[in-house]
């Protein structure tokens, strides 16, 4: 029978040896057996005991090591029931003030909190300390004798608004979408000198923007096993949380783990073969899932999209070459493109190389101002291409078209769908000679992975900016540049604004 495994994949090193005197995830094994009658499986009491540990002395002063503890492990392996004992514990032993449930889903946040107080109710020594429970909707709470207590609120800008905890159990951080949640209740911490943030989840994808950035982080620090900091960097927002005295403990299976590689699969579950997770269940997800839904649930396994991939097979990657550039002396043909939400743009280019062609994305970054000023700056003259109806960058025509030396070409109506397909058909071509090449670049890599399309017509498509799963706005621009350098002479249209053809017009 295949066990899984105790120690996790990927996980942040202690200072010192870890003992009864420097982790109190000890004494929370001993309660969690002795108190609540749980014998804790070999992983929970591994994690206890590391998340746990301790700076300074119990007998002069301590304090924990780490402020937010990220456990990242497979779905069904019993992360709520963990969460739940943790939030026990503090309560109970440590007589802290204020732990705080939360989730994006409020429902799945109540979840834990109601565990949490059925199992104090139904524990003798437990019950008798509990002084009473509120369930009325918007201010749920579970109050002990000690004054403390246990309340849940939703992971938005104003759910936690207001109150200080000392403990915070995020749970499905997954589906953290944007900073707000996080920002919000994170800083419920602030005025605690000695508080923690638990957060719980599997494995994410594009969308999950606060984990990915979180485990960035956290796996730079030890080390980048996996190779994802370049990854991750180039898609994160500037105003992104610099976390500090951050842990993971990440129970995954390697990136280039097989689907019915049990090695792999013992890695991201380590609670198999020990009673209530079987191998029986693992090999009919295995048979029924995606795998992209499979990879995700099961190994843990970071997926950008659940949705598949526009480019079949592994077209894109073929037409990856780190030595790639434009010929010497090549003309540059540019194409710029805004994010859905108008946050970010992006700027590439395409040359000819040989008979072939090179593109790649020259900027992407936060808003659009730098965008003119780059361009502004650039030599001259510089042809550039837009979508010239129905993008958000539409409406930034009159700025760039009012940047002297700039030929502005706009794609519309029949040359947008003509464009993605000649870009498309440039990717997936089996004739080198006739391949769109480009550099290795998270930023474009993670767009051509997500993207997805929408319907013009008969047989006629295009990229889906709203219905990807993040930004595409990279590979939307080397479409345009790579549709203007690939444009026939009569399809070509050229801007010209009405200051350009009538002079300036006084209403």
């Amino acid at each position: 029978m295949c066990k899984g495994k105790t120690e996790p994949r990927v996980w942040t090193r202690p200072l010192r040896e870890l003992s009864p005197s420097t982790s109190l995830g000890f004494a929370f094994v001993d309660w969690c057996t002795e108190v609540v009658g749980i014998n804790l499986l070999p992983w929970e009491k591994w994690l206890a005991v590391h998340a746990m540990e301790i700076e300074g002395s119990f007998d002069t002063g301590w304090s924990f090591r780490f402020r937010t503890v990220l456990v990242l492990i497979a779905r069904q392996n019993g992360k709520s029931l963990f969460a739940e004992l943790v939030s026990l514990f503090f309560m109970y032993v440590l007589g802290v003030n204020l732990v705080l449930g939360t989730a994006q889903n409020l429902d799945t946040a109540e979840e834990v909190w109601d565990a949490a107080i059925e199992r104090a109710q139904d524990t003798p020594d437990m019950a008798a300390m509990i002084e009473r429970v509120r369930r009325v909707n918007g201010g749920k709470s579970f109050e002990l004798t000690n004054n403390s207590k246990y309340k849940v609120v939703a992971a938005t800008r104003q759910g936690a608004r207001g109150k200080r905890s000392d403990l915070v159990i995020m749970d499905e951080l997954r589906e953290q979408r944007n900073w707000d949640g996080w920002g919000a209740v994170s800083k419920t911490r602030n005025a605690r000198p000695n508080a923690m943030l638990w957060a719980f989840s599997n494995a994410g994808d594009a969308q999950s923007v606060v984990l990915r950035h979180l485990r960035m982080t956290a796996h730079m620090d030890c080390g980048d096993p996996d190779g994802i900091a370049a990854a991750v960097l180039s898609s994160m927002p500037d105003d992104a949380e610099d976390e500090t005295s951050l842990a993971i403990f990440e129970w995954s299976a390697p990136p280039d783990c097989a689907l019915d590689d049990w090695d792999g699969i013992a890695q991201a579950n380590p609670s198999l073969g020990y009673g209530f997770m079987t191998e029986k269940a693992i090999k009919s997800d295995m048979k029924t899932d995606p795998e992209s839904v499979f990879r995700t649930e099961t190994l843990c396994q970071w997926v950008e999209s659940i949705a598949a991939s526009p480019f079949p097979d592994d077209t894109w990657a073929a037409g990856v070459d780190e030595d790639s550039a434009e010929d010497d002396g090549a003309e540059l043909f540019w194409g710029m493109d805004v994010s859905a939400d108008r946050s970010k743009t992006a700027l590439a280019f395409v040359g000819a190389k040989g008979s072939s062609w090179h593109g790649e994305v020259e900027a992407y970054r936060v808003g659009i101002e730098w965008a003119f000023q780059m361009l502004q700056k650039a030599p001259k003259p510089l042809k550039l291409a837009v979508q010239g109806r129905g993008a958000p960058v539409s409406s930034y025509i009159d700025q760039l078209e009012a940047i002297d030396g700039l030929e502005l070409v706009l794609c519309e109506g029949r040359d947008v769908s003509a464009w993605t397909g000649r870009f498309y058909d440039a990717i997936t071509t089996d004739d080198d000679a006739k391949r769109l090449w480009h550099i290795p670049q998270p930023a474009l890599d993670v767009a051509a992975e997500v993207a997805q399309t929408r319907a013009l017509g008969d047989s006629a498509w295009t990229w889906d900016r709203k219905s990807s799963d993040s930004d595409i706005s990279p590979l939307v621009a080397l479409t345009m540049a790579f549709g203007l350098a690939t444009v026939g002479k009569t399809e070509r249209k050229t801007f010209k604004s009405v200051y350009a053809e009538r002079g300036v017009l006084t209403v």
